[in-house]
């Protein structure tokens, strides 16, 4: 297959045209962040478990050095992902935080205050990547802390295992409103992002196919890209795609269905189909790390809405506090609201004194005017709209029903963790329901059921282990008591004996005395008489 003539597309149920609100902050290039003066840095990051501190307070620290490691030597072990200090510094505090989650609530960070010389650790690139295996090159990815940068934050290592993949997509579709960092990413650096795709081919045993796909809203990204290409005389083994603006094409499962027609199951995994999907920023990460030695420390961020005064894209150290990035954008006092993500993915924050994060791709500022009101929820009339936007195929009506009366049995039953909390579903909703609350509502409700459920069975299955253990001390105990019991005449004559050869050698001490008594009258008489 020619990769220069891949021109058929297909489509997924569903999806929505929404205003773009793009022309905000593609207009200009990206900009580096100001330094701030403190760091906070997360240990948990990414998808998986939290790393740990690999230094104290009181140490200085390079840009660049791992200040946290993965739980395990090998981070595959827990699904993990090692920090590193995003400027130089010193170590000031590790303790909890408030960090941006929408549960509000705050987790253990590493705080850094910087000495403004940003000066970096000694970098390692691997400028001979090709000549090394690829699970070499994945195990160097995995150290520098490199996780999906679309928003998901999953550990990229994870999903480069070469096993029967014959297709990288790498995803530039960037679907929801606002968020324009992707775009700029595209325009500006396309000889990293392709470079980065061509490491990406080598770790995955030469992905036979390569697709980067573009929303065709984006055409200065695309022939960017397009041009990159040309002056590699890489187009047939790497392909720039336009694909329609919808959303949410750039969904993994809805591009993979846009680009090869192929519907993948939420219980299925594109690896399984042969696929491998990474973002384009992350694909730019993979290129810092491999051939320049620099591990994930800064990403590309969209500062936007009518509540700053010089929206745009910065390249932000992680660990920036948002006000001092909102701050560098020009934030004005009147901001309502403030959303991390997307409008219809992303979620509203209690305050911008929160870290910038692995998975922070775009902050909105929303002025007063800019906060849609919804009226109040009016009974469902039934009119299906819901179903007909679902990219997945679901009937969110029916969820809603099940997940308003809490019966998430039903829920399970009629695949409520298909759902991929778009938001299409409540967007077209006449009577304003909040549908993706009730769902979302709900998956918390089922994993935490899940999760108690866990631990009840760990706590009988440790119940259940000690009770053994008692019964089993008790059967030994006993059959040593039965034991002891069965050899009484053994035991007594033992006793005997050993009596009788006390008596004895009492008997013999006794005449041993006699006979030096006597040796020494005897001794004394013989003196007298001479």
């Amino acid at each position: 297959m020619n990769l220069t003539n891949f021109k058929s597309l297909w489509r997924f149920n569903g999806g929505i045209h929404l205003p773009g609100h793009k022309s905000l902050s593609n207009q200009s290039p990206i900009i580096k962040a100001e330094l701030p003066r403190f760091l906070v840095l997360p240990l948990l990051q990414h998808i998986g478990v939290p790393a740990e501190p690999a230094v104290k307070v009181g140490d200085s620290v390079l840009k660049g050095q791992i200040i946290a490691r993965c739980q395990a030597d090998n981070c595959d072990v827990l699904t993990s992902s090692p920090i590193h200090a995003s400027s130089s510094g010193t170590m000031v505090a590790i303790e909890a935080r408030p960090v941006p989650h929408p549960s509000g609530l705050s987790a253990p960070c590493i705080i850094i205050e910087t000495d403004g010389l940003d000066a970096w650790v000694e970098k390692r690139p691997l400028l001979d990547y090709k000549n090394l295996s690829p699970a070499e090159v994945r195990q160097h990815i995995a150290r520098a802390g490199i996780v999906g940068l679309g928003g998901a934050g999953f550990p990229s290592h994870m999903k480069l295992r070469p096993e029967g993949i014959n297709t990288l997509i790498l995803n530039g579709a960037e679907c929801e409103p606002y968020i324009t960092c992707d775009d700029r990413l595209m325009r500006e650096r396309p000889d990293e992002i392709i470079a980065g795709a061509e490491i990406l081919r080598h770790v995955l045993g030469g992905a036979k196919h390569c697709i980067i796909a573009v929303e065709d809203n984006k055409p200065e990204a695309f022939n960017a890209l397009q041009e990159e290409l040309t002056r590699r005389h890489a187009h047939s083994d790497i392909a720039v795609i336009q694909v329609p603006t919808r959303y949410p094409t750039g969904g993994e499962r809805q591009l993979i269905q846009v680009l090869t027609g192929k519907e993948i199951g939420r219980a299925d995994l594109p690896a399984r189909f042969g696929i491998v999907m990474h973002n384009v920023e992350t694909a730019k990460a993979v290129c810092r790390a491999v051939q320049y030695g620099e591990p994930l420390v800064s990403r590309t961020v969209t500062v936007t809405g009518g509540g700053v005064t010089r929206p745009g894209n910065f390249e932000v150290p992680l660990g920036m506090r948002m006000a001092d990035l909102l701050a560098q954008a020009g934030k004005i006092p009147e901001v309502k609201r403030l959303v991390m993500g997307g409008p219809m993915m992303g979620f509203a924050l209690p305050s911008d004194d929160l870290p910038i994060v692995k998975t922070t791709n775009c902050l909105i500022a929303y002025l007063p005017h800019e906060v849609k009101i919804l009226p109040e929820a009016m009974p469902c009339i039934r009119c299906g709209a819901c179903a007909e936007t679902c990219p997945v195929n679901l009937l969110p009506q029916q969820l809603y029903w099940f997940a308003q009366a809490k019966e998430f049995k039903k829920l399970q039953a009629q695949h409520l963790f298909e759902c991929i909390d778009c938001g299409c579903c409540a967007y077209v909703c006449p009577s304003h329901i909040p549908l993706v609350d009730y769902f979302r509502f709900a998956k918390a409700e089922i994993r935490a059921a899940d999760r108690e459920k866990q631990r009840a069975d760990h706590a009988r299955q440790r119940y259940e282990s000690r009770q053994a253990r008692l019964e089993r001390e008790k059967a030994e105990k006993a059959a040593r008591h039965q034991q002891k019991a069965t050899l009484p005449d053994a035991t007594t004559v033992n006793d005997g004996q050993d009596k009788q050869a006390e008596i004895a050698a009492a008997v013999a001490r006794v005449q041993a005395k006699k006979s030096v008594a006597s040796a020494a009258v005897e001794a004394e008489k013989n003196t007298n008489e001479s």
